[in-house]
C-alpha cells in the first residue's frame, strides 16, 4: 500500500464522505459531500454537523443524527440512519422538500475506542418522488402498459418504503433493548452486591465457632459450659443475620405480604410496650387515626429497626411522632445523639454499613436495619430519609393515607 495518496482517494469518492471526530465535529470533506450541501470544506470543518445541517421539521435531523453519532461512539459499530428530509434552497430562493440516507462508521484507534467517524450521505429525493407517485396510483390506471421494468419499478419501490419503515422499527427496538439491557446490567450488581454482603457478614460468627470448637477439642481442660455460651452466642448472631438477609431478599423480590388497614399510631404504641427501654427517656406524640394501607407485620418491623437504632445513639431522650401531612402518613423518629454527617446521610441505608459509633453501641448489630426500613417504605409506595436535626438524628417515613373505609386491599 506504499505510495497511495488517501486524501486523494477521499477527495475522489463519488459517494458525499466526510471525517467526523467522537464529538461530530468536521475534520474533513469530499468534493461530493460539498456538492450536496452546497458549502465548501472550510466553512465547514470546525463545525458540529447536527448543528451545521439541522433538517427536517422541528430539527428533526439535528436529533436523530446526534444520537446517531453517540450509538457509533459508545457502541463501536456502524449506525444507519432512517430516511432523513432535510429542505435545500434553490437557486431561486425557495426551499425544495430533499431526502437523505444516511451511515455512520467508527474508524477505531489503537486501544479500541473509536477515533473518528466516517459520515456518508447519499440524496434519495428521486427515489422517494417515485415511492409517492406510483404508490397513490392504482396498477389499472396507470399511463402506458404495464412492462415488466415497470412492475420492478413498483416493487423496488415498495421494498425500499418498507425498507424505510423497518429501519425506524429496529431503532426502537435498539433504544428498547438499550434499557433492558441496562436494568439487567443494575440487577447483575445488585446480585454480586448482595453476595459480597453476605459472605462479608457471616464470616465473623463463623470463624468465632470454628475457633471456640477447636479451642474446646484441644484443650480438655476448657469449660464446656463457657464455650457452649460463647457458641450460643454466635449462632444467635448467625440467626440475626440470616434473618434481616431473607428479609431483604424478599423485599427485593417482591414478595407479597398481607395487607389491610393499619393505625399507624397503633403500631407505634405495641412496640414501645414490648420493648423495655431502659436507657433514653421516650417522648411519644401519636396522632389518631392515621391509617395506612400496608403490612402490619413489616410496619411493625420498621418502627421497631428505627426505635432500636435511636435507642443506640440517643444520649438521653427519643422523639416519636406520628402525625398525618398532605394526604401522607408521617413518622419521625429523632434521638438527641451524635447525629449523622451529611456525607453518610444516604450511606447509612447501604446493607452492612455502620459508622464507627454504631459498631461501638452495638458490636453485635448486623447493618442491615435501616436497608429493610426503606426497603418496607418503598414496598408501601412510601419513602425513608434523614432530615436536618438540630441535635442527633431525625429519621422521616412518609407513606400514602389509606382509603377511608375499610375494604379488602388484597397484598404487597
Amino acid at each position: 500500500m506504499d505510495g497511495v495518496d488517501f486524501a486523494a482517494v477521499f477527495d475522489a469518492l463519488p459517494i458525499p464522505t466526510a471525517l467526523l471526530d467522537p464529538g461530530g465535529v468536521y475534520l474533513l470533506v469530499n468534493r461530493a459531500y460539498e456538492a450536496v450541501s452546497g458549502s465548501s470544506q472550510a466553512s465547514l470543518i470546525g463545525e458540529k454537523s447536527y448543528e451545521r445541517f439541522r433538517g427536517g421539521p422541528a430539527d428533526q435531523g439535528a436529533v436523530m443524527l446526534r444520537a446517531s453519532l453517540e450509538r457509533v461512539v459508545a457502541e463501536g459499530r456502524v449506525d444507519v440512519m432512517p430516511l432523513l428530509r432535510y429542505d435545500v434552497e434553490s437557486p431561486a430562493g425557495v426551499m425544495e422538500e430533499r431526502y437523505w440516507s444516511l451511515m455512520n462508521a467508527p474508524v477505531l484507534g489503537p486501544d479500541g475506542a473509536v477515533r473518528y467517524v466516517i459520515h456518508r450521505v447519499e440524496e434519495v429525493t428521486a427515489f422517494v418522488d417515485q415511492v409517492r407517485g406510483r404508490a397513490s396510483e392504482p396498477m389499472s390506471r396507470r399511463a402506458g402498459p404495464v412492462t415488466l421494468k415497470a412492475r420492478m419499478q413498483v416493487i423496488e419501490a415498495e421494498l425500499y418504503a418498507r425498507a424505510t419503515r423497518l429501519q425506524a422499527d429496529n431503532l426502537r427496538l435498539h433504544r428498547a433493548l438499550e434499557g433492558d439491557l441496562a436494568e439487567l446490567r443494575r440487577e447483575m450488581e445488585r446480585h454480586r452486591n448482595a453476595v459480597a454482603d453476605t459472605s462479608h457478614d457471616l464470616r465473623g460468627p463463623i470463624t468465632g465457632l470454628q475457633l471456640r470448637l477447636q479451642a474446646a477439642l484441644e484443650d480438655p481442660r476448657a469449660d464446656p459450659h463457657d464455650i457452649l455460651r460463647a457458641a450460643l452466642l454466635d449462632a444467635e448472631r448467625l440467626g440475626d443475620i440470616v434473618g434481616d438477609l431473607l428479609e431483604l431478599a424478599r423485599l427485593n423480590a417482591g414478595v407479597a405480604a398481607e395487607r389491610e388497614r393499619v393505625d399507624l399510631a397503633g403500631i407505634v404504641r405495641a412496640c414501645l410496650e414490648r420493648r423495655t427501654l431502659t436507657g433514653p427517656a421516650v417522648d411519644a406524640r401519636l396522632e389518631e387515626g392515621v391509617v395506612v394501607t400496608g403490612s402490619p407485620v413489616r410496619l411493625m418491623r420498621l418502627v421497631e429497626n428505627l426505635v432500636s437504632n435511636a435507642e443506640r445513639h440517643a444520649r438521653s431522650r427519643i422523639e416519636i411522632q406520628v402525625a398525618a401531612r398532605d394526604g401522607h402518613a408521617v413518622l419521625e423518629v429523632s434521638d438527641d445523639g451524635p447525629g449523622i454527617p451529611e456525607e453518610d446521610r444516604e450511606a447509612v441505608f447501604d446493607r452492612f454499613f455502620r459508622r464507627a459509633d454504631a459498631r461501638r453501641a452495638d458490636p453485635s448489630g448486623t447493618g442491615l436495619g435501616l436497608a429493610i426500613c426503606r426497603e418496607i417504605a418503598h414496598a408501601h409506595a412510601g419513602t425513608l430519609d434523614l432530615a436536618d436535626s438540630q441535635t442527633g438524628a431525625r429519621l422521616v417515613l412518609r407513606i400514602p393515607l389509606g382509603p377511608s373505609a375499610p375494604q379488602d386491599e388484597g397484598a404487597v
